[in-house]
């Protein structure tokens, strides 16, 4: 599966995750305001066996199909979000 990957420029090590390039229509629009501004990094090629830094990448595709988007979290805000958080951006 083909994904668009963008960095946050507010959030340092926060990464959205995209299954059409430039199309933020999937992402909420208040969980897009709070991404601040984004900067393209790259184009990537999913597959389950395919490794990925900090992400299963079954969840990824997983996510990708089902919302169009996957939001990567820095890994300090995962430990201490709440598991009701994690379900909305996952």
């Amino acid at each position: 599966m083909q994904c668009f990957i963008y960095k946050s420029l507010k959030k340092d090590e926060l990464y959205l995750y995209l299954d059409k390039k430039d199309d933020f229509s999937a992402v909420p629009e208040a969980l897009f305001k709070s991404l601040g501004r984004l900067t393209f990094v790259m184009e990537l090629q999913l597959s389950p066996d395919r490794k990925l830094a900090r992400e299963n990448p079954e969840k990824v595709i997983a996510c990708l199909k089902s919302k169009g988007f996957f939001v990567q979290l820095p890994p300090t805000l995962i430990s201490a979000m709440p598991a009701s958080l994690d379900k909305q951006l996952h």
